[in-house]
């Protein structure tokens, strides 16, 4: 792929050749992210104002915006400094008062001498029962109408960049843009009835209505598609790479997987077993697998991984887990265990904390093949531990593991498969955008056994309440977790704010009886902490949101989320998900700090509704932004410019399947639409799929 096409030039060329952009108003246009005329086209305008030539401003109802031709009358200037100047104008019907500020007498001589006509446009509003217009936005000559849009738009500004000074830009711009060769699909261009894009881009400028302005106006709807596409093409691309690596295919005779069906307490359900299905189809391919597992809190994920594991272990190869902490991949360890010694599999774990011999020996085991299934923490990745015949990958928490380190586990067998298993409930349109370029299995049932979880919301002010029906729970033997709030930024203040409440609840519970840990500890003590609730020794943990992911105590029934309401709903949603897991009734308490504010009232109402992540992580998404929801600093999340994720996500959806679907018929992108997709790429400023292209 050479470089930039040469028709895109004029969309790539310095701001400043724009009509009324200088270097001084370039720079401020740096703030809001336009630094080309590209930038500049993909900025649509945000709202409008109706500029429709009235006959009389007795047409509308002040306050109102209003254009009508005037014929001036008398000048008032200003007996006196700081007040205004006025100028008597009357319409075809009546008379009113243009208002000027610190306006310099001469200046509105010129711009409106007696006795001629004007066309004037701005606010009409009452002042003392006297219909005034303060400095209006136009003032032109009758022959010159036609400077006033009949529907202007609104776009966004910066300091020292005026509607006017983006009007003008954007229409020079609208006349560099190039006609460009169709890169939809043309069947579902017409199913759509969407414009072609230098029309599309023309009538998103120019808006004839309010209307024009909604998300699935076709110009607009055009030029988001155009944006979702590059991104799932670049996506595609990534995906296409990595399934032309050769893979291995894996295929198992079932033996161990039966061993373990055959042990298990309950049947599984009918998500998990499409999901292994699923795993399974793809290892038995020599394309490379790269899968994501995505499921709610308690769905069942380690059973699917497990039995990933064991179809490559019947294939004569190795397989691995990794999760983010020690204490996750203990868990994982006691939760396969049982399982692999049903079905004769050596299951070993290895972590920071092997040393000297037994390290070795684990080492050893491995490299020989006697350790069929690893459990472990980022220790895996060391230089020195290498694998008789590596296969496949399993990656608890996507978001703790980078590219990279996917990468370097890959390199430790020939042509590894790779599932990555989160628990977060990602809503479509943003699992579309982050992981477009994976295959997605989605456990979407609980498996029975697990009870529900009550959920109530308390005010703060009950405190003394709340402790003392904790208590009574204790007394029967119950366990407990208390959260801490996200006190500000400072790791600081959560740490005293977790302090105080471990003093205070200690005083209450006696010695030994609470637990804690937060973020500041060091990891040993915050891990003994835990071994000692997990083995009953205390009751109440108190806790900062460390333990949000996957710490399992079954006898642990009652959560209590303090100050909830500074929680984001997939936090809350996670956290709840710690208690349920036994087989006691077991309640989540919401602390809040009243009054609560409507959007603070809302979350907690959803977490009160609903246990399904699915549909919180959606409300979440509708309330908070795409960026939130995943924290955009480590999202790998798009920007995007037009495309609207929380809104757009069926345009997502159809912009993943076409562009699998360009790329399973033409590889290359060599067609003629191939050659215009190309062209989008450079557009969408898609370097990542330019690179990949150059390569492939």
């Amino acid at each position: 792929m050479t470089g930039r096409p040469e028709i895109l030039f004029p969309l790539f060329a310095d701001i400043t050749a724009l009509d009324g952009v200088g270097p001084k108003t370039a720079q401020n246009l740096e703030h809001i992210a336009i630094t080309k005329p590209r930038d500049l086209l993909m900025t649509l305008p945000m709202g409008g104002v109706d500029r429709h030539r009235r006959g009389s401003i007795k047409e509308v109802v002040p306050p109102a915006t209003l254009t009508v031709e005037v014929t001036i009358h008398d000048h008032i200037p200003p007996k006196q400094r700081g007040r205004p100047y006025r100028v008597n104008v009357s319409d075809d019907d009546t008379s009113f008062q243009l208002v000027f500020f610190h306006a310099r007498g001469d200046y509105v001589q010129r711009q409106l001498p007696t006795g001629q006509k004007r066309i004037v446009s701005g606010k009409l509003e009452l002042f003392d029962g006297i219909a005034q217009m303060v400095h209006p936005d136009y003032m032109v000559p009758t022959a010159q109408a036609d400077e006033i849009p009949p529907y202007e738009p609104i776009y966004p500004l910066t300091a020292g960049v005026t509607q006017r000074l983006m009007w003008k830009a954007t229409r020079d711009a609208l006349s560099r843009a190039p006609d460009l060769a169709e890169w939809i699909d043309p069947s579902l261009k017409t199913k759509e009835g969407w414009p072609d894009w230098h029309a599309a881009l023309e009538a998103a400028h120019t808006p004839a209505a309010a209307t024009a302005l909604a998300p699935h106006d076709p110009a607009r709807a055009r030029l988001a598609y155009d944006e979702l596409f590059a991104h799932q093409v670049t996506l595609a691309l990534a995906r296409a790479q990595v399934r032309q690596k050769p893979g291995r295919a894996s295929a198992g005779d079932g033996a161990l997987r039966a061993k373990v069906l055959a042990a298990l307490e309950f049947a599984p359900t009918g998500a998990q077993t499409r999901a292994v299905q699923e795993i399974a189809a793809d290892l038995g391919t020599d394309l490379r697998m790269n899968r994501l597992l995505q499921g709610d809190v308690g769905s069942g994920k380690t059973f699917v991984a497990l039995m990933a594991l064991l179809t490559v272990v019947e294939a004569g190869g190795q397989g691995v887990m990794m999760a983010p902490t020690e204490i996750l991949a203990r868990q994982h360890l006691e939760g396969l265990r049982p399982l692999a010694e049903a079905a004769g599999v050596v299951l070993e774990l290895l972590t920071g904390r092997d040393k000297g011999g037994e390290r070795q020996a684990k080492l050893d085991a491995l490299a020989r093949g006697d350790i069929q299934i690893l459990v472990g923490t980022h220790a895996v990745f060391q230089k020195d531990v290498a694998f008789a015949d590596l296969r496949l990958a399993v990656i608890d928490e996507q978001h703790r593991f980078g590219v990279a380190q996917r990468m370097e586990l890959g390199a430790k067998g020939q042509a590894v498969d790779v599932l990555v298993m989160t628990a977060t409930p990602i809503p479509r349109s943003l699992s579309l955008a982050q992981y477009g370029d994976m295959d997605v299995s989605v456990l979407d049932e609980k498996p029975p056994g697990r009870t529900p979880v009550q959920t109530a919301l308390v005010s703060t002010e009950r405190m003394d309440e709340v402790i003392a029906k904790l208590q009574s729970a204790v007394a029967e033997g119950r366990q407990a977790y208390w959260v801490c709030p996200l006190v500000e930024e400072s790791e600081v203040s959560d740490m005293t704010a977790a302090e105080e409440r471990f003093k205070r609840l200690r005083a209450v519970f006696g010695e030994g009886q609470v637990g804690l840990v937060h973020g500041q500890m060091p990891p040993a003590e915050k891990d003994a902490a835990m071994a000692k609730f997990v083995a009953g020794q205390t009751n109440v943990l108190v806790a900062t949101t460390v333990i949000e992911v996957g710490v399992n105590v079954p006898n642990a029934s009652i959560m209590l989320i303090e100050r909830a309401e500074s929680f984001g709903l997939a936090q809350l949603h996670q956290l709840r998900g710690r208690v349920g897991r036994g087989a006691a009734a077991s309640t989540c308490l919401l602390m809040y700090q009243a009054p609560l504010t409507e959007n603070g009232r809302r979350r907690l109402e959803i977490l009160r509704e609903t246990e399904d992540g699915f549909r919180i992580s959606e409300e979440d998404l509708a309330m908070r932004g795409a960026g939130d929801v995943i924290g955009t600093a480590q999202s790998g999340l798009p920007r995007f410019r037009i495309a609207d994720l929380e809104r757009q996500t069926a345009l997502m959806q159809l912009a993943q399947s076409d562009a699998r679907k360009l790329l399973h018929d033409d590889p290359a992108l060599s067609t003629a639409r191939g050659q215009a997709v190309r062209a989008l790429l450079w557009l969408m400023e898609q370097d990542r799929a330019i690179r990949l292209l150059s390569v492939g």
